[in-house]
């Protein structure tokens, strides 16, 4: 009777947090508590619910208790509620080595429990772990959670096995190929073998096996008309990603080409520009792929543009149902989309040479001659970047930064700033990021950085704040990360005067850094190897002459950039359009894969 009325309880608190019904989730733990007093599961219950009210008082209240009974005073014997309680509360915390340690308990005792099979009954009396579908629910909930946790610690491997273990116990398709697109998103971060993360992204498109094929008029295709350009993304917003798209809606020929944008994400003061700039706005936030690919269809859209990729709330899902006859995808991702339905990919010529084997995209590549980026931050924020003096001059000392995600910093790369610190003398590394933000990340990154005999003393570890631009004013030169290399960072870095060094890799995502740097008219600050990485910025760092006079000169040389001139962007990039409507019209390119 007791296991009857556990599991009642357990199962209304599961529908509670379905519906983000968190005051029901925790008083389904109290009325557990209530007719079976000192339950592990409703202590851990409350304890739960609280920590997603941010009342960590009282969360912190109850795993005391749940920690102090004797059936459940260690993680052998916890039970999964308890352990993905504490998991959760040390994250919220963001005491990071702990949560991500209750995190790999609950799944050693899950797996445990399904290696022992045991049942319901003999769980319940032997206080083990099993394979229930509560228990399933909880330990999926804690591998999203424990994705999160890594990607926060610099564990990105782990974030990606975490995402994917998640795709494969959902039943639900479009939520299991939701998580599979953030495994393939966080799989980027490291060097990868580019067969196999081209079969992972190719096993995402099978998860599409039956497209809507919306019809496509062949008679009138060829019919003289402005060609209209769907541009679609959830991050028409204060995003990253959106520094790049005031050209596209904005700088085209409005009379060859009728611009539609197609906001999917919730809308802010940056969306309300970018409706001004389309010649026909659509906000479809909230509607399913499939009614979007009908608006999109019922618009006539000749060619469709995803902006958004493998990344947060990723609009491939409409991309799968082809409303367009012609697809792009760009920008927003830096690998294939893996999807069939998508034909081509926005690159360049530096990120992926003619001649050069396509290694991993299904796409087919659209190059411009140019950087596939346009930088255009006055649509984000009002600020006008004013050359100055190098800090260096002053102190007497190079200052070397990093503002990227501390995802992106591998172990190698931390051994080539190692490298130049110790060639450097006096000089320091600020890193400013998230991870920074909170103590237990801040010894993650120190501990990291001595384990591969760095100086951690000549590290100072910045947190994320809103301000970052002008945190600039007081670093020399940064350093860009690979193999996934920085775009909106460098970008701001230049704008702000100071320069980048990057290192080029072999891949699309590792050259977007040696892009921006050509456009940008800096192509010496592009490193071939690791070797010549750690020999420019020594050689930077010591020609007191050369750095002064690019950060004088460098936000006046970016305005007037390649980078920044929309203009000429969209003509490179229509004129693109303009070839792959016509390979179209020849039917050199199907409307359906």
């Amino acid at each position: 009777m007791e296991l009857e009325v556990v599991n009642e309880w357990a199962k209304s608190a599961e529908g509670c947090f379905a519906r983000g019904d968190m005051n029901s989730m925790r008083a389904c733990g109290r009325q557990l508590l209530e007719e079976v007093p000192e339950s592990p599961e409703g202590l851990a219950l409350v304890a739960e619910a609280s920590v997603y009210l941010q009342d960590f008082e009282t969360a912190e209240e109850y795993l005391q208790k749940f920690w102090e009974l004797p059936s459940q005073k260690s993680v052998s014997t916890a039970n999964l509620r308890g352990l993905l309680a504490a998991a959760v509360f040390f994250g919220a915390r963001y005491e990071l080595d702990r949560a991500l340690s209750a995190y790999e308990q609950l799944f050693s005792r899950y797996q445990d429990g399904i290696k022992k099979g045991l049942s319901s009954r003999q769980r319940f009396i032997l206080g083990q772990a099993g394979w229930s579908e509560l228990d399933r629910q909880l330990v999926m909930r804690g591998y999203s959670f424990y994705a999160d946790t890594c990607l926060l610690a610099g564990e990105t491997e782990k974030a990606a096995e975490a995402a994917f273990m998640v795709s494969s116990m959902l039943e639900d398709r479009a939520a299991a190929a939701s998580y599979f697109s953030k495994g393939l998103f966080l799989s980027n971060y490291r060097s990868a073998d580019a067969q196999s993360l081209a079969a992972k992204h190719a096993q995402y498109g099978q998860m599409y096996p039956e497209q809507l094929g919306f019809p496509h008029d062949a008679n009138t295709k060829n019919k003289p008309h402005a060609l209209r350009i769907g541009y679609i993304s959830p991050d028409f917003r204060l995003h990253a990603a959106a520094y790049f798209f005031t050209a596209l809606l904005k700088d085209g020929n409005h009379g060859e080409f009728t611009v539609y944008g197609y906001s999917t994400g919730r809308e802010d003061h940056v969306t309300q520009r970018f409706k001004k700039m389309a010649d026909r706005w659509r906000d479809v936030h909230g509607r399913t792929p499939q009614e979007i690919a009908k608006l999109i269809h019922d618009d006539r859209i000749d060619i469709l543009v995803d902006l958004s990729g493998h990344s947060q709330n990723s609009c491939l899902p409409v991309m799968a149902c082809r409303p367009a006859p012609v697809q792009v995808s760009g920008i927003g991702y830096i690998n294939t989309t893996g999807l069939p339905a998508v034909d081509f990919f926005l690159t360049d010529e530096c990120c992926m040479p003619k001649g050069e084997r396509n290694s991993g995209f299904m796409e087919q590549p659209l190059r411009l001659p140019h950087c596939h980026l346009c930088y255009r931050p006055e649509t984000m924020r009002d600020l006008r970047s004013q050359g100055h003096n190098a800090p260096g001059m002053e102190r007497g000392y190079i200052t070397f930064g990093s503002f990227n995600s501390f995802a992106k910093v591998t172990d190698a790369m931390l051994v080539q700033w190692r490298n130049i610190l110790q060639a450097v003398p006096d000089s320091r590394l600020v890193i400013k990021c998230k991870i920074c933000s909170v103590p237990s990340g801040q010894e993650i990154v120190r501990q990291r950085f001595r384990r591969l005999g760095g100086d951690a003393e000549r590290l100072e570890l910045r947190p994320f704040t809103p301000d970052y631009l002008t945190q600039y004013n007081d670093i020399d030169i940064i350093l860009d990360t690979a193999p996934y290399n920085g775009g909106l960072t460098t970008c701001d870095a230049l704008y702000m005067g100071v320069p980048v060094i990057t290192l080029r890799g072999k891949t699309h995502g590792s050259r977007y850094g040696a892009s921006i740097l050509t456009a940008a008219g800096l192509p010496e600050l592009v490193a071939n190897s690791p070797r010549e990485y750690v020999a420019k910025a020594v050689q930077l760092a010591t020609n007191g002459i050369m750095l002064n006079r690019l950060h004088r000169e460098l936000p006046e040389m970016m305005r007037n950039s390649r980078l920044m001139d929309g203009k000429a962007y969209m003509q490179d990039l229509e004129a693109a359009y303009k070839k792959i409507w016509q390979h179209y019209c020849s039917g050199s390119l199907l409307p359906i894969k």
